[in-house]
């Protein structure tokens, strides 16, 4: 014999055996013959449920208090929600390997005026073989929580915002393992050059909406591995690095996050991406060229970066000022409220038509792309880092960050710091 119960729901008309009274508990017993339903004052008298059970499934706005007087009143280790987020610490990383425009120019058709006028690029970073993106990761990591003086085992969140991972399966646990943030969650966050905006966002709603404390978001991509060395409409663009930063629960009059914007659109993905160079054979086939047997393909590898430039470049100067307008009336401030904008590092062209979008002087644009290229997720904390260090970027200071690249993807942030 099965039992199923039913709850009579407000605003909704109760069954036959309940209308008398719509907060009544209605239940039927399934035989092998019928369904018989019975009002819950007849259940107790048959004694089919006892009183214990029959006050825990009481259908009515007192289970709901109890549950919240049992949420306020449960152990002291449960995490407090709702709280915002607070950027204490920041820190980046670089291969020691560099290739200068004029390396470029020995190897495919170009010089360094011509990449310097139209890419703002002199200089790249590439990791050696002796080196690896996680030891990247690891280095700005370490930065960023010792400015925030944040010890690894209070670490609860680690975001890997990478597009390169050393391992197909991802980075982010053997980042946390060479940290020694033992009690963090690690997982990888992919979005291409838009991938650290998304993370930090991420990081804030683990905060807020999870409890958690101490989350450190890094971005780090190595599209050095990934392009063709004789494609000058490419190589001459992308270098390796990481940024890393530390995002602590604050009370809401500290929340560093001030306000968002986050978009996406498949249907760009042709102008932007890096594909499998081979794709798995049809079954039938392999079963025809076989005797019968199926074959199982020996490799699959990623082809090279492809990018359409000019659609690409379209594409920012539009999509970007949008995102960054509506994270800022989010935040319920203007263009002229802000110290700093913090772009991708993508091209000195695009930082500056979304600068002269935005009606923003060229004097507030944080660049450091002459130095180290498009780093992808990297671009946006590394340059923060410089920044920061150098002087730039002041406690207080209200910054614009956007990120915008393949997939496609853009996102927006508007942020305080320190």
């Amino acid at each position: 014999m099965a039992v199923a119960f039913s709850f009579p729901k407000p605003g909704i008309q109760a069954s036959s055996a309940s209308q008398s009274n719509a907060s009544t508990l209605c239940f039927s017993v399934q035989t092998a013959s019928r369904t018989a339903f019975f009002p819950f004052k007849m259940l107790l008298e048959a004694r089919c449920l006892s009183h214990a059970l029959a006050e825990r499934i009481r259908c009515s706005a007192t289970s709901s208090e109890r549950i919240n007087s049992n949420a306020s009143t449960s152990s002291p280790s449960r995490r407090t929600v709702g709280r915002g987020s607070k950027l204490i610490g920041c820190g980046s990383a670089v291969p020691k390997h560099s290739i200068s425009n004029d390396d470029l120019s020995r190897i495919v058709d170009t010089s360094d005026e011509w990449i310097a006028v139209r890419t703002g690029i002199r200089n790249r970073r590439i990791l050696s073989e002796d080196e690896t993106l996680a030891g990247l990761a690891v280095e700005a990591s370490t930065k960023a929580l010792e400015m925030a003086n944040v010890k690894p085992e209070d670490v609860d969140l680690i975001l890997l915002c990478t597009s390169t991972p050393d391992d197909l399966f991802g980075g982010a646990p053997q980042v946390q393992r060479e940290l020694g943030c033992t009690k963090a969650l690690a997982f990888d966050l992919t979005a291409a050059c838009s991938g650290f905006v998304l993370g930090l966002v991420t990081g804030t709603r683990f905060i807020k909406g999870g409890g958690y404390k101490n989350v450190l978001v890094i971005g780090a991509d190595a599209l050095s591995r990934y392009v063709d060395w004789t494609d000058r409409g490419t190589c001459i663009l992308f270098g390796d690095g990481s940024g890393a930063v530390v995002l602590q629960a604050a009370t809401d009059d500290q929340d560093s996050l001030l306000g968002f914007d986050m978009r996406s659109d498949g249907s760009g993905f042709r102008h932007l991406h890096a594909q499998l160079a081979s794709q798995k054979a049809d079954a039938r086939d392999n079963l025809g060229e076989s005797n019968g047997a199926a074959r199982i393909p020996t490799k699959h590898s990623y082809g090279f970066l492809q990018m359409n430039g000019k659609e690409v470049f379209r594409f920012a100067v539009r999509a970007v000022p949008q995102v960054v307008e509506s994270a800022l009336e989010e935040a319920g401030l203007t263009a002229v409220n802000l110290d700093w904008l913090l772009l991708h590092q993508a091209n000195q062209r695009i930082l500056d038509a979304v600068a002269d979008r935005l009606q923003i002087g060229h004097e507030k644009v944080i660049s450091n792309l002459a130095n180290y290229g498009n780093t992808s997720a990297a671009s946006i904390p590394l340059a923060l880092d410089e920044a920061v260090r150098n002087g730039q970027v002041k406690p207080g200071n209200i910054i614009a960050t956007a990120g915008f690249g393949a997939g496609l993807t853009w996102a927006s942030a508007i942020v305080k710091w320190g």
